[in-house]
């Protein structure tokens, strides 16, 4: 399957391993005022039908992960950010709240190579993935309070979820900027690499995950999405369900042939 056709963002398959990385380091990869959000969701939703890919990763280009939302836009109430309620909301809806319902839809792993600053909605995309390594250099910021304005790209959703109620309030209250060495301890990232290094670690845990048997991958991914919010009797029926196909497909049966010979 072609893959989208991308203006400001670059996107590479390599061994089965997407790479999108933002590229509009002149605003900092800010999602609004620039097409970063209908390209995300594009390559989104090309991965959930491209047989080829068995890991997505999201990073940026140059010196941040993302900004989030174009701030100038915000003071001149143009772009996103014109109109009246009724005018804005309809926007967020059509604009960047895409990104939360296609990244959750997703049905591969999802990695965050946090390269630089994470702000905002830049923060909030970061949470959107399924593990996060960052830079040294990374700092994190849920900074909507400190402009007057909410999480309104679902973050609060999101954050609470990968760090519980009390530290993502905290967060998002005060809005304070965070080190990378912080965020770990929080839990917000798995690991804090050297700059120099955060690439090579984020694609060879890409390749151990794209390396494992490319439908039970999937299936995988969406159990632990459902098991999230289903009851566990209705859980294990999932599970047995899923179960059975995969005993049923062949690159089941390949792989035990191969544990078998070692």
């Amino acid at each position: 399957m072609n893959a989208p056709l991308l203006c400001d963002s670059l996107l590479e398959l390599d061994h089965r391993v997407a790479t999108l990385t933002l590229n509009r380091d002149d605003v900092r990869n800010a999602l609004t005022g620039t097409r970063l959000i209908d390209e995300i969701v594009s390559v989104a939703d090309w991965v959930n039908r491209c047989d080829d890919v068995s890991v997505l990763v999201i990073t940026g280009a140059g010196s941040a992960f993302s900004a989030g939302g174009n701030v100038k836009d915000m003071a001149r109430r143009s772009g996103d950010f014109a109109g009246g309620v009724a005018e804005v909301a309809q926007r967020y809806r059509r604009g960047i709240q895409r990104i939360p319902l296609a990244l959750n839809d997703v049905e591969v792993p999802v990695i965050a190579a946090i390269n630089g600053a994470a702000v905002g909605a830049g923060f909030d995309l970061a949470n959107m993935a399924d593990i996060r390594l960052a830079s040294s250099r990374a700092t994190f910021g849920e900074t909507f309070l400190n402009l007057g304005i909410i999480p309104g790209d679902g973050g609060a959703w999101f954050m609470q979820r990968l760090i519980g109620y009390q530290q993502a309030f905290e967060l998002t209250l005060s809005g304070r900027m965070v080190t990378a060495a912080e965020a770990r301890t929080l839990g917000v990232v798995l690991e804090v690499l050297e700059p120099e290094q955060l690439m090579p670690r984020v694609l060879e845990l890409a390749a151990r995950f794209a390396a494992q048997p490319a439908k039970a991958v999937r299936l995988t991914k969406r159990l632990m999405k459902m098991a999230q919010r289903m009851q566990l009797r209705d859980f294990l029926d999932l599970c047995a369900s899923f179960q059975g196909m995969c005993h049923n497909e062949a690159e089941h049966l390949e792989a035990v042939q191969r544990m078998l010979k070692k």
